[in-house]
């Protein structure tokens, strides 16, 4: 099915055409400047790893009310924060914030707010991120007893344990079930419960989704999901730096792709593909390892890109808040990122088996989450749920769909809220006790 066919588009441009990565085009010179490359990347990464420092001087940014829930069979303790409506027992549905990589929940104060207006609300800090972060929480503890300014230089550190996504799925789950606790206290209903997830938000929801999809009494309780730049595709960057990362990146995620799942290749092309996946998957995973040791990880974790900024939203007032912002993790551990990809490369061989209605927002041109992943997997799901809608914004390339400058922001929220309340109209939504 052509996804231009397909997919019911809301604001659209004719000829805005995505750039796609294409692995038939991928050029045989890469292998050559595969060693430049990695070189010139190294050189940059080890002089912004040396210099680099991150502290923290004001309290966590807390906002609704706190709910502890602990993991069965675990020690380990999330705090899920809460909002409901100012007239009790009028919201119809909960909402469940799911922030994206390296964020924390403490920055959708003012989303959690603008939702609570009709909604319950709910939202956690994942795994590593946030006061899920044992440095950042230290921090915070230190701040609450009058201490001066913390250094949380160290809280990429917390990623040693991420050779993939699987902690991060097991705080969402947490979040989920706290979530649908809480929501089912209105008046004894038991009103849907969906999910806005951000960026690398949407791949944990939508991998942890694909694992629970045969728990009927879980999944029953999701009303559907909003993908607000989804993270189904690998990054692009732009410009020069482009120049430099984009053959690395996609050489890693071809060699990926045809080493864990081969596709339907004639044999010669998929002896030769298997062959290559054969050098380089193990060449690039145990590079990055290596690079993630103690020791060497201190200079050779890299600090987040300064382009990045430019493609997060167009909000001066958002960006500043985001430098200022010291409980953001500035820094990635190698080993989480070939983590990331290697979960990217697992969920697209899977995506056709998502079934949940989902609301999926990207923007054209942007360059963090590239569209083309959103827009494969509508091509494998659209027909899967008649509530299933894409928004695709033509003319945009900003990350960050909730922080953007007005009157855009307002116009996807209340987008957003439109299809949750198609959603709660819709036969198979749990709107009844």
């Amino acid at each position: 099915m052509s996804l231009h066919g397909a997919i019911r588009h809301e604001a659209v441009s004719s000829g805005m055409v995505p750039r796609r990565f294409s692995v038939a085009r991928m050029p045989y010179i890469f292998n050559r400047l595969l060693p430049v490359l990695i070189g010139v990347q190294l050189l940059l990464t080890t002089l912004s790893g040396c210099v680099y420092r991150q502290v923290v001087g004001e309290p966590y940014p807390r906002w609704g009310v706190e709910l502890s829930t602990q993991s069965p069979g675990s020690g380990d303790a999330l705090t899920v924060r809460t909002l409901q409506p100012e007239e009790s027992g009028t919201a119809q549905a909960c909402v469940l914030l799911v922030h994206g990589m390296n964020e924390h929940i403490g920055r959708y104060g003012e989303v959690a707010r603008h939702f609570a207006e009709r909604y319950a609300v709910a939202g956690f800090d994942l795994y590593a991120h946030g006061l899920s972060n044992p440095v950042l929480r230290r921090a915070d503890l230190a701040l609450a007893r009058g201490e001066g300014r913390q250094d949380v230089g160290a809280a990429y550190l917390a990623q040693a344990a991420l050779y993939d996504l699987e902690p991060l799925r097991k705080s969402l789950d947490q979040a989920i079930r706290q979530t649908i606790a809480f929501c089912g206290t209105q008046d004894g209903s038991k009103p849907p419960v969906f999910l806005v997830a951000h960026s690398l938000g949407t791949l944990v929801a939508a991998s942890y989704l694909l694992q629970v999809q045969h728990e009927p009494d879980l999944v029953k309780r999701i009303g559907g999901v909003v993908f607000l730049a989804p993270a189904f595709s690998v990054s692009e960057p732009p410009g020069w730096r482009g120049w430099l990362a984009d053959p690395v990146i996609k050489l890693s995620f071809h060699a990926k792709t045809h080493f864990l799942y081969p596709h339907d290749e004639p044999l010669p092309l998929l002896m030769i593909n298997q062959l290559f996946a054969l050098v380089t998957v193990p060449l690039l995973d145990g590079m990055f390892e290596v690079f993630s040791w103690p020791g060497i990880r201190a200079v050779l974790s890299p600090v987040s890109p300064a382009w990045v900024a430019d493609y997060l939203t167009d909000s001066e007032t958002e960006k500043a808040k985001l430098r200022a912002d010291g409980w953001i993790v500035r820094r990635t551990l190698l080993r989480y990122v070939k983590g990331i990809e290697t979960e990217v490369v697992r969920f697209r061989r899977r995506m056709g088996e998502f079934v949940l209605p989902y609301l999926l927002i990207a923007s054209a041109h942007d360059p963090i989450t590239p569209a083309w992943g959103g827009e494969d997997f509508a091509s494998a799901t659209l027909s899967h749920h008649p509530d299933n809608t894409v928004l695709m914004l033509p003319e945009l390339l900003y990350h960050q769909h909730l922080f953007l400058a007005e009157p855009k922001r307002s116009e996807l929220l209340r987008h957003i809220e439109q299809w949750i309340g198609r959603r709660l109209q819709s036969p198979d939504s749990l709107t009844n006790p």
